[in-house]
């Protein structure tokens, strides 16, 4: 059986290199966004993935900001590792986090570092290790609005802080009004979406507020939103449909999900020009992060109150967590091969065709022996 899969390979190798880039331009587009250029660099880099003894299903669960990421490497890693069927509900940070240390996944997202009690409470399903933080994935947190006649509009700190919390309920509000001259804003109510359910992107968001207009946003931040009014849809994807279908209406998302006629926010940070969301700028904001996690964790310290030319502050990063020591053996092969693939050049590589941003060199890199480290 051995000999006719690497026939087989060899004949598909072979195939490859006669047809080039008829076999890649094939690939077209898939349902994650990726266009064909990025599916068909993408699926040129498939070929470079181990799978070594990867069998199984692969079940995770976490940040629906990475949903989209996770979808275009599930593609490709399964693609190249035919005996693995990986399974990422992406059913948010908060219900990751508790899948993976309740031992339900093998491996779970979320945009927000692990706090004490679930690093306490992963022990019981590591055994003799724990859950550790990898920096995977960065990306902007759009500010994404729906207003008929608008097509730009930039906002500050603390203005975006005054509308999250009720305090700015008109578009033509004086305050949205100076940092917009020129621009003609309607008299129409503001409707501001947050997340329903817990969120690292709602933690990223409210961290930046309270970094960047202490001031004006008086919460404690976390997962679960606290300001009192607006709408709430549950997931990513369901703020930006709720977005998309209200005129008048602005919520904090992925930009992967800003699309399909949401205009985004430029960030007046206070550098020479305000900032729009875009993966060079996450990678610029990432790339001014400090390691803050202990021993093999590589949690990060993010700068939310950047003030650096094209560095856009909104910037979540999404860690997969992983037991360091103690994971299932059933499950190891393939967790370590996943991951592998996804913090491996290859597997960044594709990030940012698809309005995601790469971890920076610095750090992948320490994440990339980490992961040969897991056991």
């Amino acid at each position: 059986m051995k000999l006719q899969r690497m026939n087989r390979r060899a004949l598909s190798l072979g195939a490859l290199a006669v047809s080039g880039a008829l076999a890649l331009t094939a690939c077209g587009s898939d349902d994650t966004g990726t266009s064909s250029g990025s599916s068909s660099s993408a699926t040129a880099a498939a070929g470079s993935i181990k799978c070594d003894d990867a069998r199984g299903q692969l079940l995770a669960d976490g940040s629906s900001a990475q949903k989209n990421a996770i979808d275009a490497w599930v593609k490709n890693f399964t693609q190249a590792c035919s005996g693995v069927q990986v399974n990422y509900k992406g059913s948010g940070s908060g219900a990751g986090v508790t899948a993976f240390t309740q031992g339900q996944v093998a491996f779970a997202g979320s945009d927000s570092a692990l706090k004490p009690d679930a690093v306490a409470a992963s022990k019981s399903v590591c055994t003799g290790g724990q859950g550790i933080d990898l920096p995977m994935v960065a990306g902007p947190i759009a500010v994404a609005f729906n207003v008929s006649g608008v097509d730009s509009l930039v906002l500050d700190a603390a203005t975006i802080a005054k509308i999250f919390d009720g305090k700015i309920t008109n578009w033509n509000d004086a305050a949205i009004a100076k940092l917009n001259p020129g621009a003609t804003l309607p008299d129409l109510k503001i409707q501001p979406y947050h997340r329903s359910d817990e969120s690292g992107t709602t933690d990223n968001f409210t961290k930046y507020l309270i970094a960047a207009t202490p001031d004006n946003w008086k919460y404690s931040g976390g997962k679960a939103w606290q300001a009192k009014g607006g709408q709430a849809a549950a997931g990513s994807s369901g703020v930006a449909q709720g977005v998309k279908q209200t005129n008048g209406a602005i919520g904090y998302m992925e930009l992967s999900y800003a699309k399909d006629g949401l205009g985004t926010v430029a960030v007046n940070t206070g550098a020479a020009a305000p900032v729009k969301p875009s993966s060079d700028g996450a990678t610029k904001a990432v790339a001014a992060a400090q390691v803050v996690g202990t021993g093999s964790d590589l949690s990060l310290k993010l700068d939310y109150n950047t003030k650096a030319e094209g560095a856009y502050p909104l910037t979540l990063v999404t860690y997969e967590i992983a037991c360091d020591k103690g994971n299932k053996a059933a499950t190891l092969p393939a967790t370590k091969a996943f991951l592998r693939y996804i913090a491996s050049e290859d597997g960044q590589g594709i990030l940012s065709g698809i309005d995601y941003a790469p971890i920076p060199d610095a750090i992948i890199s320490k994440v990339r022996t980490t992961i040969e480290g897991l056991s």
